[in-house]
């Protein structure tokens, strides 16, 4: 392979670095009209009146739209297949607001001034409710969230809106009590982690117009283009044949743009006056009325023999929703089944969740996609079986964790065994780049400051089995170059780099003879898009069944050409060569261009009835100072088995960013609430992400296996790398000063407070 597994520039990196016009902003007409919405300052509240005659006077204004004008259809804005397991329970605009930033109504104008100003002018008289802020309370509270009658649960899913429930399940294997009866050692504890937001660097932003056929073209920054044209269709009332989405190149996204945030306003505005409009979400808004991570609280009772074997594993999830369903009841199955996985020797385990809802912000997707929470909480309760038996924490891995051709107990994604896994050589590296034995658990610095020692292991999936569809087209052009055309959507993880890498292989081309473009739902094959960690596995596999069309069709052109049977020709990649003769791909494109009745081209989709794991072990040391509770993390070691890595160095800068937003996760951030409802970090002087000043050394390797079922033996990258870094820098925090914390995030201010009172857990 001359490409696929070597460090590779990305497609568009002189693009960017060089300031080209390549994103949603950049590429809207400047004739555009200003959206914004005015928003809902209540948790709880209905719309008794609202007077904007006044804000229509303003000179600029072109509309504005309350719950009276727009159409009266539920809808969910989760880009999941359909039909979608997430509940309809949105409107563009509704009557009845459930959280502080509910949109109110719609406003769309010639200049922002104008819009600002007539948004003030706009007069709202709510009927306040009480409401529903604290996901303890919320299962068959009084106050519902979601008292409608037309609320609808497409998928049965346990959920019920009369009893606050998004979503519910429970799943059982084997004797559960029984086993944990007869284990020596048990661990039964809660671990609490709170919202986190992506903070991707461009906020959410669409812009749309009417073409000449009378169809809407959506402009916008998404991960699930085919997904926004149907929730726009639905949203709208209109079919999705009347749509039409280009996503051009994005700003990063990190499962937030899995969510259809802000499509459908502009899209409105739009459909309604016939005129090109836009909505940029200010870095407020991206915080306020987004779909972050879900607040959840997991128990986690866990159980082993006196030898260390893990037997049993009973994981009790509470999912905090919030105002609408988004992802609520999909999110939550991963908390369980990638953390059963884990643990090879398990004989039995239970697995139960509500996900509710509440009157604060909807979540939605976040990298790791509920395997993030549930990954911390089994970690962290084996963790602490390891230091109730006086084991290191390594060793008790190494006697449990999956081997290749091993169980995966619980895990999702049709799969009973390992088929490819070098989880144990990823350890075993881990352990040796890290120095475990001389730091673990713990050393006191000469300055006084004691850093401490932890790890973790995780997996995750590639790509949602039987669900996710990769697609991609590969077109011969008359200068021999290939067209490689799309439905995924790179959002700066060099998506279409690699699957030009793999194009440039499988055709025996140069990686610059293959051209990569933005995705179109029009032009563009059908991908569900990028999310559950499916690009590489899923789309990359689509990749190859189409160049390997692609060849049997330029090998029977050129053996045409050259009147001899295919069978007796040969291509590779620069002829088709037979008898002593041959034919250049130059000429056979040209000829397939011009005066012939076959395109050279070829469509393929890929949808796979497994989903192998990747596996990740990360070790963390960080130092606390004892007086004060500070901490930092000096040194995070990272090894990462995803099969064939097809471009080791954007699988490095991913699992570096991946370890980073984990950092932020266990150590600084969480979406905090007033008492009434709003959110009080709504800014990042307020909601702290980690700088590269907050962060030591992070050092990378990988172990590859070869997944036979992936390409060229790869498995996906994406989430996994976000996994281990919370419940090991949790565990760090123990071995250095004592105090096991539960909650994320794990401040000073618990650390210091454990210390002064002289208690174990915070």
């Amino acid at each position: 392979m001359k490409y696929v597994n070597h460090p590779v520039s990305k497609k568009d990196a002189m693009a960017l670095v060089t300031g080209k016009p390549v994103y949603t902003d950049d590429l809207a007409p400047k004739d555009c009209l200003v959206v914004k919405l005015l928003r809902s300052p209540h948790p709880n509240a209905w719309v008794r009146e609202i007077r904007t005659e006044a804000a229509k006077k303003v000179e600029g204004i072109v509309c504005v739209l309350t719950y009276q004008d727009v159409p009266d259809q539920r809808f969910t804005v989760a880009g999941q297949t359909y039909p979608e397991f997430s509940p309809y329970d949105r409107k563009i605009l509704d009557v009845h607001l459930r959280f502080a930033g509910d949109p109110v109504a719609i406003v769309a104008g010639e200049t922002e001034a104008a819009v600002d100003q007539a948004l003030a002018k706009i007069k709202v008289s709510y009927q306040v409710e009480k409401a529903v802020l604290d996901m303890h309370q919320a299962k068959d509270n009084p106050v519902l969230v979601h008292p409608e009658e037309d609320w609808e649960a497409k998928v049965p899913v346990g959920a019920d809106n009369k009893r606050n429930l998004a979503a519910s399940g429970d799943e059982i294997s084997g004797d559960v009590d029984a086993v944990f009866a007869d284990c020596a050692y048990v661990v039964d504890e809660t671990y609490h982690t709170k919202a986190n937001q992506q903070c991707m660097m461009e906020t959410f932003r669409t812009c749309c117009y009417m073409d000449c056929y009378g169809r809407l073209n959506v402009l916008t920054s998404t991960q699930i283009p085919f997904h926004v044209r149907r929730i726009v269709g639905r949203a709208l009332g209109i079919p999705s044949s009347k749509v039409r989405v280009i996503k051009p190149r994005i700003g990063g996204g990190f499962g937030a743009k899995q969510t259809a945030v802000c499509e459908v306003y502009p899209a409105l505005v739009t459909w309604i006056t016939g005129r090109p409009s836009k909505i940029v979400y200010s870095r407020y808004e991206s915080l306020i009325c987004a779909s972050p991570r879900h607040e959840m609280e997991v128990r986690v009772k866990a159980g082993a023999d006196q030898e260390g074997i893990v037997k049993a594993l009973d994981i009790k999830v509470l999912s905090n929703t919030g105002a609408y369903g988004d992802h609520g009841p999909t999110t939550v199955g991963l908390t369980g089944h990638k953390a059963l996985a884990l643990y090879r020797h398990l004989q039995a385990y239970h697995f139960s969740y509500d996900v509710v809802y509440t009157n604060v912000q909807a979540s939605g997707a976040y990298r790791g996609y509920g395997a993030t929470q549930g990954i911390f909480a089994v970690e962290s309760a084996i963790n602490e079986l390891a230091h109730q038996m006086g084991m290191d924490p390594v060793v008790l891995r190494e006697k449990n964790m999956p081997v290749e051709g091993g169980p995966l107990h619980g895990y999702d994604g049709n799969i009973p065994t390992a088929t490819s896994c070098s989880l144990d050589r990823c350890l075993k590296r881990a352990k040796e780049m890290f120095h475990w034995d001389e730091r673990y658990p713990s050393r006191v610095m000469p300055n006084g400051k004691i850093r401490g020692a932890g790890m973790a292991l995780a997996l995750q999936g590639s790509s949602i089995a039987c669900v996710d569809v990769g697609g991609a087209t590969v077109k011969l052009n008359e200068d021999g170059s290939y067209t490689l055309s799309l439905g995924c959507a790179d959002m700066g993880t060099g998506c279409d780099t690699i699957l030009s890498q793999m194009t440039a292989d499988c055709m025996d081309t140069e990686l610059d003879n293959v051209v990569v473009g933005a995705v179109d739902t029009d032009i563009s094959p059908y991908d569900s898009g990028s999310y559950a960690s499916a690009t590489t596995y899923a789309t990359g596999n689509a990749v190859l069944k189409a160049c390997s069309m692609l060849r049997e069709k330029i090998q029977a052109f050129g053996a045409g050409m050259l009147e001899l049977p295919v069978e007796d020709t040969t291509f590779d990649g620069v002829c088709v060569t037979g008898q002593g003769r041959q034919v250049s791909l130059t000429e056979i494109a040209v000829q397939a261009t011009c005066g012939n009745v076959q395109e050279l081209q070829a469509t393929a989709s890929f949808s796979s009835m497994i989903s192998p794991p990747p596996y990740m072990a990360g070790l963390a040391e960080v130092e606390i100072d004892p007086e004060t509770g500070s901490v930092e993390v000096t040194d995070y070691v990272a090894v990462v088995d995803c099969g064939t890595p097809v471009n080791p160095n954007l699988a490095r800068v991913q699992t570096e960013g991946g370890i980073v937003q984990g950092i932020g996760m266990a150590l600084t951030e969480e979406v905090q609430y007033t008492d009434t409802g709003r959110i009080r970090n709504n800014s990042f002087m307020q909601y702290k992400i980690p700088s590269r000043m907050d962060v030591g050394q992070i050092r990378v390797e990988f172990e590859s296996s070869y997944e036979q079922s992936g390409p060229f033996g790869a498995k996906s990258i994406g989430e996994l790398v976000i996994d281990t870094p919370c419940p090991a820098i949790a565990d760090a925090v123990y071995n250095a000063v004592g105090v096991r914390i539960r909650e994320l995030p794990i401040t000073p201010e618990k650390i210091a407070m454990g210390i002064a009172k002289g208690r174990q857990e915070v």
